[in-house]
């Protein structure tokens, strides 16, 4: 019996571990989707078209860093395994990199500013970021091949990856007010995140453990060239399908995360209902990941990810059509949290899905090249979303020092709150019609494991 407990005390202690480099990695990421641009528009004096560009601009080359970064993750080999290693290497850089993009210095010329905005927004976003997420995403299809368990593992990141935004809709305003809310605050305020972001990896990396091996027994010392892992990928529909699902939900989360304090500022007319909006969307999906998990196990993660996109779908549409009242705010919360938690219940674990059913189709596995490729992708989506935002504001006319904001501005704001994420979901919702893997995925793993048993004769 109490072998039993340990065990059970065990597989949870590492669920929450591999959790808790999310909710690291969403210190710096909600801050970057939800609060960077208001920083640079209404603090730092920066054009939101220009920085808009800026980081659309800047995937181009993530698009790099990626494949390099997982082509690093595949080739490396060390007591920790593949990925582990770099949440350990790359934990303290990547807090520094957060406390850097918060600290536009005010005496700069506005070109000035816009230079160090580049130069900050790709060290963090297209370096050190993607150092350490790629290896993050790895771990996953590295600690498990049950698909049953990627599940709840998948729910334990984005469960431990919504209490990190909440955590930083909560609290950055107030700490920002706490330390003289100008310019230099919000630099502070994220010098005490970045501490609570480096505790988080320091956990992730010590408390899971990388036990996967490739299916044939002399490809685990084999390293996969670059060009025929490439090449493997787009053969793998599933994946294609699952980066072009991640690109456009990410597109959502930007632009949507980062409309809301502008949402809640001009349309609302009260800027700390950010914390009310996303406090309950984010609690609710907290709640509903672990009830999901038996959904999940019952109808396939593609299923419960498609009726998750309807109900954030209809949520969207009772908020515009709803006056914006406090109740209604709290009711769409509550839907959309449900939503939300089904998609991040989901996706990751199909992504880890599809690294199988690549070295099925294949012959190759490649945890990196197949995660780093994703990456790109959702950070394609969050680019476009960044770039649609200030595309937008700039064309609505927001101004963001303006004590009035004229009814072009609230528009756009409403139009990125609103009707870019329900056109994101109906999109979503047509890509996965064509995703079956749910159904193959067990006859799939079988053959993999004769094909190790195999090998090993």
């Amino acid at each position: 019996m109490n072998q039993n407990n340990n065990l059970t005390f065990g597989k949870i202690a590492e669920r929450f571990s591999y959790g808790c480099g999310d909710f690291g990695c969403n210190i710096i990421y909600t801050a970057m989707s939800a609060f960077l641009m208001f920083y640079y528009s209404d603090y730092a004096g920066v054009n939101t078209l220009a920085v808009g560009t800026i980081m659309l601009v800047s995937r181009v080359f993530d698009g790099v860093s990626d494949i390099i970064m997982g082509v690093i993750v595949d080739r490396t080999k060390s007591r920790f395994g593949k990925a582990r290693p770099w949440l350990l290497r790359m934990c303290i850089p990547f807090a520094v990199s957060g406390i850097l993009l918060f600290s536009v210095p005010a005496g700069m010329s506005e070109t000035a500013k816009l230079v160090y905005v580049f130069v900050t927004y790709n060290l963090t976003s297209t370096v050190i970021y993607t150092a350490i997420n790629v290896p993050y995403s790895s771990l996953n299809a590295l600690m498990t091949q049950d698909p049953y368990e990627r599940s709840v593992l998948s729910i334990f990141r984005n469960v431990l990856a919504t209490c990190g935004t909440l955590l930083i809709n909560l609290v950055t305003l107030p700490l920002v007010r706490a330390f003289g809310d100008n310019a230099s605050a919000w630099t502070k305020a994220f010098v005490v995140l970045g501490v609570l972001s480096v505790a988080a990896f320091l956990i992730n990396f010590a408390g899971t453990k990388e036990r996967v091996k490739p299916a044939a027994g002399d490809a685990e010392t084999q390293n996969v060239p670059v060009k025929e892992g490439i090449l493997a990928l787009f053969m793998n529909k599933y994946w294609i399908m699952m980066t072009c699902v991640l690109a456009l939900f990410f597109l959502y989360y930007a632009i949507n995360g980062g409309t809301t304090v502008y949402y809640a500022k001009e349309v609302l007319g009260d800027a700390d209902l950010v914390s009310t909006i996303n406090g309950i969307y984010n609690a609710i999906q907290i709640i509903g990941m672990f009830l999901i998990a038996k959904l999940v196990k019952k109808y396939g993660k593609r299923n419960v990810f498609s009726i998750g996109l309807i109900l954030a779908a209809v949520g969207m549409l009772i908020l515009e059509f709803g006056g914006g009242s406090i109740p209604v705010i709290i009711i769409t919360s509550l839907i959309r949290g449900i939503g939300n938690a089904c998609g991040g219940a989901t996706m990751w674990a199909m992504v880890s899905d599809t690294i199988d059913y690549g070295e099925w189709k294949t012959g190759y596995r490649t945890e990196g090249l197949v995660n780093s490729a994703c990456s790109f992708g959702y950070k394609i989506g969050n680019g476009i979303g960044s770039a649609l935002l200030g595309l937008i504001l700039e064309i609505g006319g927001y101004v963001g020092t303006a004590s009035v904001q004229t009814a072009s501005a609230v528009t756009s704001i409403r139009i990125c709150f609103v009707w870019i994420p329900i056109v994101v979901f109906a999109g979503c919702f047509i890509i996965l019609r064509f995703y079956r893997l749910d159904d193959e995925f067990s006859d799939i793993i079988d053959d993999l494991q004769k094909r190790a048993a195999n090998a090993d004769r």
